[in-house]
């Protein structure tokens, strides 16, 4: 069974003007197709041919792991907008959020401090690790459940992300994601 390049949730152009259908192309259909072919190619012949990604990133170091993260990473980032997204949370996510940081406005600036702080290429998670829900960060293809925590939302701060849109402005794409992207169905369905 081999690993599949799973469907974006929206057309390629859906999240414009804020993600142009250009960083889709790039970004998708190269990048994150890209993690899939390495996958497929690391694991062809293996025990974690037909495994599971998720067991695949709990058993695996090094390349493999890299590669089945990175293909994770990019299917929970590509959920975790929407064409209809952004602003605060209402119902249940709100609850959690106010719960966890005292306002959503709180939640908004350390979540958009943590991404802006992660050093190079990495992600900035809304977790649940099992006390309520937290902030943390990873690099590189490092994600949550390799820590025990549950990912309820993410956002990529590896620089194919915004760089054709936003150039070196990582503010300005933090700031449009949460305002116009951010897809709390989703985060309310994780919870």
């Amino acid at each position: 069974m081999a690993f599949e390049l799973p469907a974006l949730p929206y057309a390629m152009d859906a999240l414009a003007p804020h993600i142009s259908a250009e960083t889709l192309e790039f970004h998708y259909g190269k990048h994150h197709n890209a993690y899939v072919t390495n996958l497929n190619n690391l694991t062809a012949g293996t025990d974690m041919a037909d495994a599971s990604l998720e067991d695949v990133i709990a058993k695996a170091d090094g390349g493999l792991f890299n590669n089945a993260a990175q293909v994770w990473n990019h299917t929970f980032y590509w959920n975790s907008m929407s064409p209809t997204g952004g602003g605060a949370p209402t119902g249940a996510v709100s609850d959690a959020i106010s719960s966890a940081f005292g306002s959503y406005d709180d939640f908004r600036a350390k979540f958009v401090e943590a991404a802006m702080t992660q050093f190079g290429s990495g992600w900035a998670w809304l977790v649940d690790a099992g006390n309520g829900l937290e902030i943390m960060k990873t690099a590189n293809a490092d994600l949550p459940m390799a820590h025990s925590a549950k990912a309820l939302l993410t956002v990529d701060v590896w620089e194919h992300a915004y760089y054709i849109d936003y150039r070196n402005a990582r503010p300005t794409y933090l700031n449009t994601f949460m305002d116009h992207l951010v897809n709390w169905d989703h985060v309310a369905a994780q919870m």
